[in-house]
C-alpha cells in the first residue's frame, strides 16, 4: 500500500514574502519624446547589451510603443553603420 506524505497545514506556514522590483517608468514617456533619432548614438548604447543584442523591454524598462521606436531606430543606426551589428564587427580575425 502507497502511502502520502502529510500535506502542510497552512495556518502554520508563513506567508510567501515576495521581492516586487518597482516597475520602472518608460524614459522616452517621461521626457514626452515623439522621434527617437537613429543618429543619436549615445542614447541608443545604452538600449544595447554588451554583445550588441538589443535590451528587451523588461530590461530597458521602456513601453512597448517606444520599445518598436527603439529598435527601428537601432536597427538603422546599423545599417548606416553607426552602430555595429556584432562585438567583432569589423575587425580582423586572423
Amino acid at each position: 500500500m502507497i502511502t502520502r506524505a502529510p500535506s502542510r497545514d497552512s495556518s502554520r506556514e508563513r506567508p510567501r514574502r515576495r521581492f516586487t522590483p518597482r516597475r520602472r517608468v518608460c524614459a522616452f514617456c517621461v521626457s514626452k519624446a515623439e522621434y527617437i533619432d537613429y543618429k543619436d548614438v549615445g542614447l541608443l548604447r545604452r538600449y544595447v547589451s554588451d554583445r550588441w543584442k538589443i535590451d528587451p523591454r523588461r530590461r530597458s524598462g521602456t513601453c512597448a510603443r517606444h520599445q518598436r521606436v527603439l529598435v527601428a531606430a537601432i536597427k538603422r543606426a546599423r545599417i548606416v553603420a553607426l552602430l555595429p551589428f556584432s562585438p567583432n564587427h569589423g575587425k580582423l580575425v586572423g
